[in-house]
């Protein structure tokens, strides 16, 4: 009675209608995924839309909103160049060319020749522009935890570390591990590499690098290699690797697969060497960790 009461009783949202829709129509594909990744838009286009209208009665677009928050934070006493304002949105220079343009119209932000580049610019915030920033800004982060309301403290949290460990899939990690010497490719992309060659369908991560003299090359890992299963923590994620690091002793065993081939090797952990997690930067690719 129970357990048909937690079934029933279970709030149902539009993409439960979606997924019953779909079971009915095509009972054999596995629609799972559409349960997280439709939620999650959802829910982004809800919170962008409420978003807009708190900040609109201040006068300001999102758009706009972000490039203030981003400067009162990089240069609270000073200018910031374009290009590393550029890098901290994660926009092309085009983009924010067109934003910073909006922003010196409205008087927010001034904007002028960099002396120690011809090339670049640099951006600081008016005494109006920190004015808006300062009138607005508890508005805000008042709005975005009334929009959380529904969470309590700890399921916040818990939200916050899942969310975190798959964008972390996505950016790379700036997180800690042990120091193996590999470098990393994340499980939905090595699903997608190994599809395209044949190979099946396997959630790991995938050896893009070993370097030399490392503990990963003195247990033999190759580049190529699917690390699937470490210390008995299924790898689906950097995060599950640096956990299971953690939780090691001297040793790690690592489960991987060399193609079809499913081999499990030992790497030794060196106390006390240094724990190093690397987001994506000149030595590695969107995504790619390095531990």
């Amino acid at each position: 009675m129970g357990e048909r009461c937690d079934r029933e009783c279970t709030p149902r949202d539009s993409v439960d209608a979606l997924l019953d829709a779909w079971s009915q129509q095509r009972p054999e594909l596995d629609t799972s995924p559409i349960g997280v990744v439709q939620r999650l838009g959802r829910v982004r286009d809800h919170l962008d839309e409420q978003t807009a209208a708190v900040l609109g009665n201040y006068g300001v677009t999102p758009a706009s909103f972000s490039v203030l928050v981003t400067l009162a934070r990089l240069c609270p006493c000073g200018p910031v160049s374009q290009r590393l304002l550029a890098d901290q949105l994660g926009l092309t220079p085009g983009t924010v060319s067109v934003r910073i343009d909006r922003l010196a119209d409205d008087g927010l932000v001034t904007r002028r020749p960099d002396p120690a580049s011809k090339r670049n610019v640099l951006i600081e915030l008016t005494d109006r522009g920190r004015e808006v920033f300062e009138r607005v800004a508890p508005a805000h982060l008042s709005n975005e935890d009334r929009m959380l309301a529904a969470l309590s403290g700890d399921e916040r949290e818990l939200l916050g570390d899942l969310l975190r460990k798959l964008l972390v899939e996505f950016e790379g990690s700036s997180g800690a591990a042990e120091r193996l010497g590999l470098s990393l490719t994340p499980a939905h992309v090595t699903i997608e590499m190994r599809e395209s060659v044949g190979l099946p369908r396997v959630p790991g991560l995938l050896v893009r690098q070993v370097d030399a003299g490392s503990a990963a090359a003195a247990a033999g890992i190759q580049a190529g290699d699917v690390l699937v299963v470490a210390g008995g923590r299924e790898l689906r994620s950097a995060s599950s690797l640096y956990a299971a690091i953690e939780d090691a002793g001297d040793e790690l065993p690592v489960d991987l697969l060399r193609g079809n081939q499913e081999l499990t090797v030992d790497l030794v952990l060196a106390t006390g060497a240094s724990i190093v997690g690397a987001a994506a930067g000149p030595a590695s690719r969107p995504g790619e960790h390095c531990v």
